[in-house]
């Protein structure tokens, strides 16, 4: 492997982990997951907005889907950078100068309002969830989880007001919805077909803000292109040494009632990259790599190929003979691992490693499996089935 080869690929890798690890060192004075979805709905239906506040969480999904991620409006980024979307750069400029009021300004003054008066919204009784103070409230919001979800946000016709519902988090595909209109909020029966017929805007919480999408990595590595055709094979003559990239990438089925939104997927694959080893003993000098990428399908994406582009493996010596492969639908739960193994071979004999390929206990496995050299080879730009996705590689 050249240098620049090796840089790349170290780049790839380190960056790939990173996103991947959620790693939260905050500490929290109170739990921000006390404050029920439904009473974050109640108080969005109860604000009398308008048009720049719509147009203000319109923009931010639509930054969102841009960035790879779903279509999406976290209450971090409402509460200090409005319109800002999932993925946004780190220190990229507020767009607050941007509107009159925005949303945070309409929630402070209603949450204020709430512990002033103990002030019932419209829609029903809202909790103070064991807060002490607005202010307590409001970060509690603010560190949350909590977001504004619209499916379907590329039909809005920049003036229907939005129906607000919540995740019941129980896999139904009804829930009660809230309508605001001439000043009146009544409720209103909410399912998938309702938000395609309408804007709906779904309270749940996030999934994948903490993790950094292909697009995300791209915009942070140029040298990576934009998701084009990869070809970094030029500088090494030797034929026997390949790069194996996933092309495609495409979802049979959701995996999670629609209030959820969409699905996040992790192609996760261990093995010991650049292998040269002549002895027993030089199998000590490798440690195996885990490389590990996200890719979110909103549901509407459900059938269709969506580009991967990505560097699975940099350097696939004829030495190793196999892989592990695992992919997964993030549900969340503790960390666990995969212990799995892959093959090499020395002196035409087969020496076995070990790998422990880390995911969560709540995740769906959609298919692991061991997946040789020869495999790849042979099916080198065919869509291969594995469970309910399916997978175009090619290996350079």
């Amino acid at each position: 492997m050249t240098v620049m080869k090796k840089v790349l690929f170290l780049a790839l890798l380190a960056g790939s982990l990173a996103a991947c690890e959620k790693v939260d060192t905050t500490v929290k004075e109170y739990d921000p997951v006390a404050v029920p979805l439904e009473d974050v709905a109640r108080i969005l239906a109860a604000l009398p907005v308008g048009s720049e506040q719509w147009n203000e969480v319109h923009t931010a999904v639509q930054a969102s889907t841009e960035n790879g991620y779903d279509s999406e409006y976290t209450l971090k980024d409402l509460f200090t950078r409005p319109g800002a979307g999932v993925g946004a750069a780190p220190g990229a400029k507020s767009a607050n100068n941007d509107y009159t009021r925005p949303m945070r300004d309409w929630i402070g003054d209603y949450v204020n309002d709430l512990f002033a008066a103990t002030k019932a919204s419209e829609t029903g009784e809202v909790s103070r969830s064991g807060y002490n103070s607005a202010q307590e409230y409001l970060k509690a919001l603010t560190e949350s989880d909590i977001q504004i979800y619209w499916p379907f946000e590329d039909q809005w016709d920049g003036g229907e007001a939005p129906v607000i519902t919540f995740d019941p988090d129980d896999g139904s595909s009804t829930n009660v919805g809230y309508l605001r209109e001439n000043g009146i909020v009544r409720e209103i029966l909410v399912d998938e077909d309702t938000a395609r017929d309408r804007p709906v805007w779904v309270v749940n919480r996030n999934d994948d803000a903490a993790y950094k999408t292909l697009e995300v990595l791209r915009r942070e590595n140029p040298e990576w292109g934009q998701g084009g055709a990869i070809h970094l094979k030029g500088e090494n003559d030797d034929s026997s040494v390949h790069t194996l990239i996933l092309k495609e990438f495409t979802a049979k089925r959701n995996f999670d009632a629609w209030f959820a939104g969409a699905s996040e997927f992790f192609v996760k694959i261990g093995c010991l990259d650049e292998f040269t080893a002549s002895t027993e003993a030089e199998m000590l000098l490798y440690s195996p790599t885990v490389t590990d990428f996200m890719v979110v399908v909103k549901r509407g994406q459900v059938g269709i190929p969506v580009p991967f582009n990505a560097i699975l493996v940099s350097d696939w010596t004829e030495q190793l003979y196999d892989c592990a492969f695992l992919i997964t639908e993030d549900d969340g739960g503790t960390r666990t691992t995969w212990k799995c193994s892959a093959t090499v071979k020395i002196n035409s004999k087969s020496y076995g490693f070990d790998i422990n390929i880390p995911f969560n206990t709540r995740d769906d496995i959609v298919w692991r499996g061991q997946l040789s050299r020869r495999f790849f080879e042979n099916n080198a730009n065919v869509t291969g089935h594995f469970g309910d996705v399916d997978l175009v590689f090619e290996i350079l």
